[in-house]
C-alpha cells in the first residue's frame, strides 16, 4: 500500500477537483482510480449511482469493462442483493474476506465474476446515500486490513461531497430555470388582453414544460352556470380547433353529465387518468373518436371559483409519464393563467366595450403628448377624441389643478359644464390625500412604467359631495422628457363594487335567513374561544333543532319551510342578548353562540326565552303553525376548549333533548356520548340489515274483523326487528330512524313484497276474500316511481291486485295537487284499494276526499282509546262514520280494546275493527293457527 503522504496527495488532488471542476464523471475517475492505485490486490473497483427505480447502475471504474460488459450495463438490484440492502440500510461500509463464507452478496454476480472477496462502502454524507463504491478481486483474495478500508472509506467520502455538489447545482440550475419559466409565464400573461391570447401563452408554455401540445381549455358559462362551453385549442395540437369543436357538436358533448368535468368542479383539484378505456368515468365514445389514450385535466380556479379546466391528452400511448416538477410546473403555470382569465371573462365582460376604448384612449394619451405642449389652445382632433370617450378623462397641472375634462368626466363628477370643474383642486375629486409630490415619486425612475399601466381603485367626489367607487389610471404627460401635467382616464365602478359586497354578503349569511352562516359563525366563536382563553371566561354553545320541521316541510312544501326557517330566525335573533350570534347551519339547525357568560345560569336562561318564544304559534301566510324546539348546550372550558368539540358536544345534549321528547335543553355531559354513539351503531345495524337483503326483518299480522258476522276480513302488515344482538325490537326504536335516514323507502318496499308474498300463500290456500294491508311512507309516496314499484311486485308475487290494500297517512295528500292526484289514481288503477290511515290527525278541512280515489277511512286509535268516556272524541267518531257512509267509503276502527268500545261501534254503525280486544299481531304461522285455519277448510 502506498505510504501516508501519497494518500495525502491524491486525496488534495481529489479536493481541488471537486473545487475546480464541474464534470462529475471526471471528479469520480479520480476517486476510482486513486482506489485502485491504494489497493493494488483489487481487480475491480466500480462506483453506482441510485436509479429512479431503486437499482443502482454502474457510472464510472476501472476495469471499464468486465466479462465484455461496459460498466453502465451492471446493475445492483438491494432485493436481490442483501449485503447492498444491508449497506443501504446501515450506511456503514461491509468487507466479506471470503464470498464463499458469506451468503449475503447475490450468488449470481459471485459466480460469474468469480468474486473471491468483496468491499462494498456507501457513498453517503447527512444519512442521505448518493451512490455505492464496488471492490472485488477475481482470483487472489483482496486480504484488506483496517487501515486499508479506512483509506477506501475516505476517498468515498470524497466522492459523497462530489455528487452532493454535483445534484445541488443541477438542483439549483432547475430551480432558476423553473423560476425563470414562471417568471416569463407571468410577464407575458400580464400583457394578455384577450381570452385567446391569454390562452395561447398557457398553451406555449404547458407544452414546453409537458412536451406535449395536445391541449385544450373547457369554461362554466359565466351567466349560464350549468352551461360548460368548449373553449380554445393550441395552435399546435394534432387537430384543428375547428374540427375539435365541430366532433363535440357533432357527437352532442354534455360536459354537465361528463364525470371527469363535474369531479374537476366539485374537488377544484386536478385529475390524471393514465388509461382512458380502464376509467369508467371518461366519455369513451369521445376518447375514441380522437385517439385520446391518456388524460391529464387541471382545474382552473380563481378566487374560490372554477372557471373551467385545461385538458392535456396522450394521443400516441396510455401513460403518463410526467415528471413531479414538469406536474408542479404546469398546475403553476394554470394557477397564474387563471386569475387573467378570471379577469378577462368576469370583470371586464360587462364593460368590454368600454375597456376597449380605455386601452385605445392610453395609446392615446401617449401619442397627444407632444400636443400637450398646446394646452391652452387644443386641436378640434383631441376634442372630438375627448368628447367621444365614454369613459371620464381630465387633465391635472403640477399644482394639481384641473386643465381640462371631457363631458363624460363632467357628467361623471356631476358638473354643469367643463368650465365650472377647471380649476378644481384635485383634493376636490380625490377622496384620499394625494399631494402632488407624492404624484412626482409615484412617477419616478423604475415606478413610472407600473403606475402608467396598472388600474388602481379609488374614491372620487362629486360636485354635491357624494364619493363613488372609481377605476382609474394616472398617465403622465411629458415634454422634452419632463413631466408636465397628468392625464387621468376613470370609469364608476359602482355596479362592480355592489356585485363585489353581495358576493362577499353571501359568503358570511345565509341565504335563506339573512342570519351568519357557518362561516360567519365559526369566525366570530373562533374569535370568542381566543378570548375566553386569554379572560379565563367561559361562553356557551346552544345548539336547536326543529321538532316536527321534517313533518311540516314533507306536508307543505319547501317554500313554505323557507318561510318557516325565516320567522324562526327574527323570533331568536329577538331572543337572545345583543352580544351573542345566532347562525344557521342549515336544514332546521341553528346554532347560539354565547360569547363571555358568568355562570351557566345565563345559558339556562337564554335557552328558557327561546323555548318561551315558540310558545306561540307561527302564521306563515293563512296558515297557523305550531312549531317546538329542541335545545343542546355545552359550555367553554367544561364541554370541550376546541370549535369543533363544543359544536359537536352541544349537538349531541340536542339529541339527548329530543329523546326526551322535545320542547326542552340539555346540557352536555360524557354520559351523554355512550348513548349517541348506540344510536349511530344503531343506524349503522339498518343499514346493514336492509343491505343483507332483510333477513333480520319479519311481519307480524293484526287480523281485521268484522264485528257484525264476527269473520276476519283481512290483515294488516306490522314490521318487527330481531336485532343480532339486542334481540327483539318493537317498530317505535327503528321506525323514526329509518325515516330519518330515508331507509324508510327500502324498509317499506321489503315489507310490501313480504305482504304480497304471504298473502299470496294464503291466497293459493283458498284464502280468496282475505286483503293484505301495508303502510306507505310519505318518502315512499314521493318516488316518482312508487306505481312501477307496487305493479312489479304484484307481478313478482303473482297476488291479484285487489288482494291488496296501501294505507296512506292523511298528510301525505292533505295538498290536493295534481302530481299527489295523479299518483294515486296511477296507483288505483293498477286494481289494489287503498285507504287513509290515522283518520282525523291532519291539518286540513275534509274537503280533498271527494277528489282522491280512496275506499276506506282508518279512525285513529286516539279517538277510540277513550270513546265511552269522552263527549268529544264519541262526536268525532260519529262524525268520520257518518261522512265515510256520505260519501260511499268503509270505515274502519283501530286500536279497539274493549268490549264497550266494540258495542259504540257497532251502535253507531263501525262493524269493521282491529285492536288487542281480537288479538294481537301474531306470526303468520300463529294467525293460521287460531283463525284461518277452519276459513281455509272452508274455502
Amino acid at each position: 500500500m502506498a505510504d501516508q503522504q501519497t494518500r495525502y496527495s491524491r486525496l488534495a488532488q481529489i479536493t481541488k477537483l471537486i473545487n475546480t471542476k464541474l464534470d462529475l464523471q471526471e471528479v469520480l475517475e479520480h476517486v476510482v482510480t486513486a482506489i485502485s492505485e491504494e489497493i493494488m490486490r483489487c481487480d475491480s473497483v466500480g462506483i453506482y449511482l441510485p436509479q429512479e427505480d431503486g437499482t443502482y447502475r454502474g457510472y464510472v471504474g476501472k476495469p471499464s469493462t468486465i466479462n465484455g460488459m461496459s460498466l453502465d450495463m451492471h446493475v445492483v438490484d438491494p432485493e436481490m442483493d442483501q449485503l447492498t440492502k444491508e449497506v443501504i440500510e446501515t450506511k456503514e461500509a461491509i468487507y466479506i474476506p471470503d464470498t464463499s463464507k458469506d451468503d449475503r452478496p447475490d450468488q449470481r454476480a459471485v459466480q460469474a465474476f468469480k468474486i473471491q472477496s468483496l468491499l462494498v462502502a456507501p457513498i453517503a454524507q447527512d444519512d442521505e446515500i448518493y451512490g455505492l463504491a464496488y471492490l472485488f478481486d477475481y482470483g487472489t483474495p483482496m486480504n484488506l486490513t483496517l487501515s486499508e478500508i479506512e483509506s477506501v472509506k475516505a476517498y468515498v467520502n470524497m466522492a459523497a461531497v462530489a455528487i452532493r455538489n454535483a445534484n445541488n447545482l443541477v438542483r439549483k440550475e432547475d430551480l432558476i430555470e423553473q423560476k425563470q419559466l414562471l417568471l416569463n409565464v407571468t410577464r407575458d400573461l400580464s400583457l394578455c388582453s384577450s381570452l385567446p391570447e391569454a390562452l395561447d401563452r398557457c398553451y406555449f408554455y404547458l407544452g414546453k414544460v409537458l412536451d406535449n401540445y395536445n391541449i385544450g381549455a373547457h369554461f362554466v358559462d359565466p351567466i349560464a352556470e350549468s352551461k360548460i362551453t368548449t373553449g380554445t385549442l393550441s395552435k399546435n395540437s394534432d387537430w384543428t380547433e375547428e374540427e375539435w369543436k365541430k366532433t363535440h357538436e357533432d357527437l352532442k358533448v354534455d360536459h354537465t353529465k361528463d364525470e371527469v368535468f363535474q369531479e374537476i368542479l366539485k374537488s377544484k383539484q386536478s385529475i390524471m387518468i393514465p388509461d382512458v378505456y380502464e376509467d369508467s368515468r371518461t366519455n369513451h365514445e369521445l376518447c375514441e373518436h380522437f385517439g385520446i389514450q391518456a388524460l391529464y385535466m387541471i382545474p382552473l380556479v380563481a378566487v374560490g371559483e372554477v372557471l373551467g379546466a385545461i385538458a392535456i391528452v396522450n394521443l400516441e400511448e396510455k401513460g403518463l409519464n410526467y415528471s413531479k416538477t414538469a406536474i408542479q410546473l404546469a398546475e403553476s403555470i394554470v394557477d397564474a393563467t387563471a386569475p387573467v382569465l378570471f379577469n378577462l371573462i368576469y370583470m371586464e365582460k360587462q364593460d368590454l366595450i368600454i375597456n376597449q376604448r380605455t386601452s385605445e384612449i392610453r395609446e392615446k394619451n401617449n401619442e397627444l403628448e407632444k400636443v400637450i405642449t398646446e394646452l391652452k389652445q387644443m386641436s378640434h382632433e383631441k376634442e372630438l377624441i375627448l368628447n367621444s370617450a365614454g369613459e371620464g378623462i381630465f387633465g391635472l397641472d403640477l399644482n394639481g389643478r384641473l386643465t381640462f375634462a371631457n363631458p363624460s368626466a363632467t357628467d361623471l363628477l356631476g358638473y354643469d359644464s367643463e368650465e365650472d370643474i377647471i380649476g378644481c383642486s384635485q383634493d376636490q375629486i380625490f377622496h384620499s390625500e394625494l399631494s402632488m409630490k407624492e404624484l412626482l415619486s409615484t412617477f419616478s425612475i423604475g415606478n413610472e412604467s407600473k403606475r402608467n399601466q396598472e388600474n388602481m381603485d379609488e374614491y372620487f367626489v362629486r360636485q354635491d359631495e357624494e364619493i363613488f367607487p372609481v377605476e382609474y389610471v394616472i398617465t403622465p404627460q411629458k415634454q422634452s422628457g419632463k413631466v408636465v401635467g397628468y392625464v387621468v382616464t376613470f370609469k364608476d365602478v359602482t355596479t362592480r363594487k355592489q356585485m363585489e359586497e353581495k358576493i362577499k354578503y353571501h359568503a358570511y349569511y345565509d341565504s335563506v335567513t339573512n342570519i351568519p352562516n357557518r362561516v360567519l359563525f365559526q369566525d366570530r366563536l373562533n374569535q370568542a374561544l381566543t378570548y375566553a382563553e386569554m379572560q379565563k371566561r367561559s361562553l356557551a354553545i346552544l345548539f336547536l333543532d326543529l321538532d316536527r320541521f321534517k313533518k311540516i316541510n314533507d306536508t307543505f312544501g319547501h317554500g313554505f319551510g323557507d318561510s318557516v326557517l325565516k320567522s324562526v330566525a327574527a323570533r331568536l335573533d329577538s331572543a337572545i342578548p345583543k352580544e351573542a350570534t345566532v347562525s344557521r347551519q342549515g336544514g332546521d339547525e341553528f346554532i347560539i353562540l354565547l360569547p363571555t357568560i358568568k355562570s351557566k345560569d345565563e345559558a339556562v336562561e337564554c335557552a328558557e326565552t327561546i323555548l318561551h318564544t315558540f310558545d306561540e304559534p307561527f302564521n306563515i301566510g293563512d296558515q297557523e303553525v305550531a312549531i317546538k324546539t329542541s335545545i343542546g348546550i355545552s359550555l367553554y372550558p367544561e364541554g370541550g376548549t376546541t370549535s369543533e368539540t363544543l359544536v359537536k358536544h352541544a349537538d349531541v345534549a340536542m339529541y339527548k333533548a329530543k329523546e326526551l321528547s322535545g320542547n326542552q335543553y340539555q346540557f352536555y355531559s360524557s354520559d351523554i356520548v355512550d348513548r349517541s354513539v348506540e344510536s349511530v351503531q344503531l343506524e349503522n345495524d339498518l343499514y346493514k340489515a336492509l343491505d343483507q337483503g332483510g333477513n333480520e326483518f319479519f311481519l307480524h299480522y293484526q287480523p281485521k274483523f268484522n264485528a257484525n258476522t264476527n269473520e276476519i276480513t283481512g290483515m294488516e302488515a306490522l314490521v318487527r326487528w330481531n336485532h343480532p344482538k339486542l334481540g327483539f325490537m318493537p317498530p317505535n326504536m327503528f321506525i323514526p330512524l329509518a325515516e330519518e335516514t330515508g331507509l324508510i323507502v327500502k324498509l317499506g318496499e321489503w315489507v310490501i313484497r313480504q305482504s304480497c308474498l304471504q298473502m299470496k300463500r294464503w291466497y293459493d290456500a283458498g284464502l280468496t276474500e282475505l286483503v293484505i294491508s301495508a303502510n306507505l311512507s310519505p318518502q315512499q309516496f314521493r318516488q316518482h316511481d312508487i306505481t312501477n314499484v307496487v305493479k312489479e311486485i304484484l307481478e313478482e308475487t303473482q297476488l291479484p291486485p285487489e288482494n291488496l290494500e296501501l294505507e296512506l297517512t292523511e298528510n301525505i295528500i292533505i295538498h290536493n295537487s295534481e302530481t299527489m292526484l295523479a299518483t294515486m289514481h296511477k296507483l288505483k288503477n293498477l286494481g289494489i284499494k287503498m285507504s287513509i290511515d290515522d283518520f282525523g290527525t291532519g291539518y286540513s278541512s275534509l274537503g280533498y276526499l271527494k277528489d282522491f280515489p280512496i275506499d276506506t277511512l282508518k279512525i285513529d286509535k286516539s279517538f277510540i282509546d277513550d270513546i265511552t268516556t269522552n263527549t268529544n272524541n264519541a262526536a268525532i267518531t260519529n262524525t268520520i262514520i257518518t261522512l265515510a257512509d256520505s260519501l260511499n267509503l268503509s270505515v274502519i276502527a283501530e286500536g279497539v280494546e274493549d268490549q264497550e268500545q266494540a258495542e259504540f261501534l257497532i251502535e253507531h254503525g263501525c262493524y269493521l275493527m282491529q285492536g288487542y280486544y281480537f288479538s294481537r299481531p301474531l306470526e303468520a304461522a300463529k294467525l293460521e293457527e287460531v283463525f284461518l285455519k277452519n276459513l281455509s277448510q272452508k274455502g
